[in-house]
């Protein structure tokens, strides 16, 4: 490893300014970390798709679970690019299977929830350390960032759902609006669990392919962090420094020698003089006295003078008193041997009275506030009568919905009226509908409510053979009034008889 040759600058940085470099590394090589990625993963995740395309659940949870062995391709594609040696796709392709030998078990087992596994893995594989020197190591690099890599796991996971969540939502968007329709939630229930494993292992494909480019940027995050914290404790950054400083210096260390030698030369006759002088010998007296001059000065003696104010007479502490200790003026004084007179007391007084006032004043604000909740809550008066309940309405979407405009047999008369007038048949089965849901269920419907809001207050039923006959009848409803297309024969006379079976031949209970 050449810290020279270093794509990026090597110096101190604080934990989100590394994940941020992080990034940055991601981005740079985004191109060879998607492609590796995509190559190694999407394989195994159509592998278990299809031998346990009956557990979707299964098969999702087990492609989750490898995680930790994709992610050693990226730190290894990272780990070569930052010193220049950015491999090819091939090459990094044929260095995975490597790189699964050390200690794959161990990451995919009692290190598998360990929140900061990417700013951990590169002991393993980078530094190749095991057991003992392992703990030691990882010891002092979670000393500090350990708590920045947690953070980064969890909100690696919290991203990774919203944007599952979020791609699910524009695949939903894009659906025509007669499939979404049909995509009701009591019909997936109600229908065959077979009819649906589709729709499951798509949305377990959406998340495979976030990871695609999700997964090397968590990697290389967690691989900046564990760089960062590697500079600190080895000063990557002190060696740089000496080392373009050598290769500076190397050019012209001959000649600073020599510039040296002619400098000191004359001054070794005067050193050798000094020396050859008699000395003047040290007695214990002098050493004594130049000892204690040199502890009264600082850093060993700072002398510093306080000066404050303190009331009262204290005798006993006035004999060391210092000299430059100040007193308190005389207006102060004479103000403070005031407070016991009876003027201060009036005061004093005053002062209480306004204060109760205040609080007084208060308190009757508040209740006036609050009045109408202590009303509800602590009066005694018997509670209003309840309103009158709103009278049904007499028609919706302009369709009548009285009683007496509605035959004895609806379904009857709908089948005679279905080879003539189909559009009648059919309203007078829509009319009979919404009669039944005014007075059988007691539907709060208005004038305004649409189609859908109609079959929004059907789901709030919960019956799903009503809910179902609805939204069959809605549907042919709507694709009738709006697109002038007839339902066949078969869907009518099934409306005929689930209306028989929900409601009998009656228009009103």
């Amino acid at each position: 490893m050449r810290l020279s040759d270093a794509s990026v600058v090597i110096r101190p940085r604080n934990a989100w300014e590394a994940m941020d470099l992080g990034i940055l590394l991601a981005r740079e090589h985004r191109r060879l970390l998607w492609s590796s990625w995509a190559i190694v993963s999407l394989p195994v995740f159509a592998l278990f798709s299809a031998l346990l395309w009956n557990h979707p659940s299964t098969a999702l949870l087990l492609f989750w679970w490898l995680k930790p062995a994709f992610d050693r391709l990226p730190l290894y594609i990272l780990s070569k690019a930052l010193f220049g040696e950015t491999p090819s796709l091939k090459q990094a392709l044929r260095q995975w299977p490597r790189l699964l030998k050390g200690q794959l078990l161990a990451s995919l087992t009692w290190r598998r929830f360990s929140l900061s596994r990417s700013f951990l893995m590169p002991v393993v594989q980078l530094e190749g350390l095991q057991g003992q020197a392992r703990q030691q190591r990882l010891g002092v690099l979670q000393q500090h960032n350990a708590g920045a890599a947690r953070w980064l796991t969890l909100i690696g996971v919290h991203l990774e759902l919203a944007l599952w969540a979020g791609l699910m939502v524009v695949f939903y968007f894009f659906l025509p609006e007669q499939v979404e329709q049909d995509w009701d939630w009591q019909h997936l229930v109600l229908s065959a669990g077979q009819d649906w494993l589709w729709l499951e292992h798509l949305t377990n494909a959406f998340y495979a392919v976030i990871l695609v480019f999700w997964e090397p940027i968590y990697v290389a995050c967690g691989f900046s962090l564990y760089l960062n914290r590697r500079t600190v404790l080895e000063a990557w950054d002190l060696e740089l420094v000496f080392r373009r400083l050598r290769q500076r210096l190397s050019g012209v260390a001959p000649a600073m020698l020599l510039l040296i030698g002619l400098v000191l030369v004359p001054a070794f006759p005067s050193a050798w003089a000094d020396e050859s002088a008699p000395k003047k010998p040290l007695s214990t007296q002098s050493a004594n006295q130049s000892i204690k001059t040199l502890l009264q000065q600082p850093p060993f003696k700072n002398p510093e003078t306080v000066t404050r104010y303190r009331f009262g007479e204290d005798k006993s502490a006035d004999k060391n008193k210092p000299t430059g200790e100040a007193r308190l003026p005389a207006w102060l004084e004479a103000l403070l041997k005031n407070l016991d007179s009876d003027s201060f007391k009036h005061i004093a007084k005053g002062l209480e009275v306004l204060l109760w006032g205040l609080l007084t004043v208060g308190l009757a604000l508040v209740l006036w506030r609050y009045r109408d909740w202590l009303h509800a809550f602590v009066s005694r008066r018997s509670p209003r009568k309840a309103k009158p309940a709103r009278p049904a309405p007499s028609q919706l979407f302009g369709v009548e919905l009285g009683a007496d405009t509605l035959p004895e047999d609806v379904a009857g008369t709908a089948e005679l009226l279905w080879a003539t007038q189909p559009r009648e048949a059919l309203g007078l089965l829509y009319r009979g509908l919404l009669n039944r849901l005014l007075h059988d269920f007691n539907l709060p419907l208005k004038n305004a409510d649409t189609e859908a809001q109609v079959r929004e207050r059907i789901r709030q039923l919960q019956q799903p053979s009503l809910l179902a006959f609805s939204d069959e009848l809605t549907r042919h409803w709507q694709n009738l009034a709006y697109g002038h297309r007839l339902p066949p024969a078969m869907a009518q006379q099934q409306l005929c008889t689930a209306w028989r079976a929900l409601f009998g031949s009656g228009a009103t209970p």
